[in-house]
């Protein structure tokens, strides 16, 4: 059994929760003008940024507080849970929580959010396994 400290759970939910919060009021306030579905070569932009903006925030946040191991993939789960959880929500009800974008636009955006969720959680993964061996 491994022993892990507790001490960065609740700041580590917090960041997370900070990150989805911020976000969405981005895309509530102007996602009309940077999430463009309909163009491939913005949109491909959109997945492609995501890579090194969340695998920098991931670590930043690492090693903020000292983690090792699987505390990383702890953290990991961590960041993205307050998201996932309140945007099962936002993704049912983004007419109405988004009225400034497209309603077609809700599947790309579900989309987008998995691959963003996807891309910390492999952080964690790949950051912790390897601090762990």
């Amino acid at each position: 059994m491994f022993k892990m400290k507790n001490t960065f759970i609740l700041p580590v939910l917090t960041i997370g929760f900070l990150i989805w919060f911020l976000a969405t009021l981005a895309f509530r306030f102007a996602g009309q003008f940077f999430f463009i579905t309909d163009s491939v070569p913005i949109l491909t932009s959109l997945y492609v940024a995501l890579i090194p903006a969340l695998v920098l925030i991931s670590i930043l946040t690492f090693k903020r507080f000292k983690l090792s191991g699987f505390e990383n993939i702890v953290a990991g789960v961590l960041l993205v849970l307050p998201g996932m959880v309140l945007d099962t929500f936002i993704i049912q009800f983004f007419e109405h929580i988004f009225p400034n974008m497209a309603s077609n636009s809700a599947t790309t955006f579900g989309s987008w959010l998995m691959w963003a969720y996807s891309i910390i959680l492999l952080t964690s993964i790949v950051v912790g396994l390897r601090k762990n061996s």
